[in-house]
């Protein structure tokens, strides 16, 4: 008969191989690290998806940290985050490159790593930056990104870099001050400015108003060899480019695509459909970052703006 005095763990030890529940907390910290590892990798392939980061920028990430969430993403994930890449194309391209379905990001061979890096730089080249370039710097991004945030830092900070100043139709928020921040005039007087050659490039931003650069402070202030920041939307770097293909095109992209929504609805300035209207640009506007010579990240408007006015010298 058992001794009722020995403690029943004593009495009945687990047998060999048996294999013990674990304790209740520790299965609720796995799960909730779970669902952080999951949502984390679904924010990185929607950030793909929306061209915040490039799919090579991604799967450096996974060899680098091939513990982490994204190196445990498994490799027809990846894939299918990539704009026009669909299942079909995915088991394609699976077995063009010799990779099985059910392999990990972080898991990949040398070889496997190099064909699908290879595979994705000739059909998403990224940035490879132009020689000659001169003295101008458009920095332009999608809406809400920072950039006049980042333009004020520079100002503030890098002296020697003058900041151009836009004209405007729309109507000055509250603290924006005339001539320091926009030229702000009416659409008789933008019109004129057009008439008369006045504008180096002029644009209607999100259907809405009209911003143009004036001309005559940059020509004066390249003349006197200062370096030159255009903070400006999309269509006015392209006409930049086309009057000044030498001009230094910089692209600012936020540090992921949740973020850029969160700031967009934080700034509490536009309404819902103006906030719809706003994301839908960012989309295409995030899309033709391959038009650019530079991209910087915004996670840090310091760090950021002190990278922008590195590369504008």
């Amino acid at each position: 008969m058992p001794d009722s005095r020995i403690p029943h763990d004593e009495a009945s030890p687990p047998a060999p191989g048996a294999q013990t529940r674990p304790p209740e907390v520790d299965r609720a910290a796995a799960s909730r690290r779970a669902v952080a590892a999951r949502r984390e990798r679904a924010a990185l392939k929607k950030d793909v998806a929306m061209r915040v980061i490039t799919p090579q920028e991604l799967l450096r990430r996974a060899l680098a940290e091939p513990a982490a969430p994204v190196g445990a993403m498994r490799v027809p994930e990846f894939l299918t985050a990539i704009p026009a890449i669909g299942e079909g194309k995915r088991d394609r391209i699976l077995q063009q490159l010799g990779i099985s379905p059910v392999k990990r990001l972080g898991g990949l061979g040398s070889r496997q790593r190099d064909d699908l890096l290879r595979f994705l730089d000739e059909r998403w080249p990224e940035l490879a930056p132009r020689g000659g370039r001169s003295r101008l710097v458009v920095l332009a991004g999608p809406t809400a990104v920072g950039k006049g945030t980042v333009a004020s830092h520079i100002k503030e900070h890098h002296p020697e870099i003058h900041l151009s100043v836009s004209a405007t139709t729309r109507s000055p928020r509250p603290g924006e001050v005339d001539g320091e921040h926009y030229y702000f005039v009416d659409d008789a007087e933008f019109d004129r400015m057009i008439e008369a050659g006045e504008l180096l490039e002029h644009a209607t931003v999100h259907n809405a108003h009209r911003y143009g650069t004036p001309r005559r402070p940059i020509e004066e202030a390249l003349a006197q060899g200062r370096t030159v920041l255009l903070e400006i939307d999309l269509q006015g770097a392209r006409q930049v480019r086309e009057a000044d293909p030498s001009a230094t095109l910089v692209f600012l992209l936020p540090p992921s695509w949740d973020e850029l929504v969160q700031r967009l609805v934080g700034r509490g300035t536009e309404d819902a459909g103006e906030r719809a209207r706003r994301l839908r640009t960012a989309k295409v506007e995030l899309a033709s970052q391959g038009e650019f010579d530079y991209r910087v990240v915004n996670d840090d408007v310091a760090r950021a703006a002190d990278e922008v006015a590195r590369l504008a010298r």
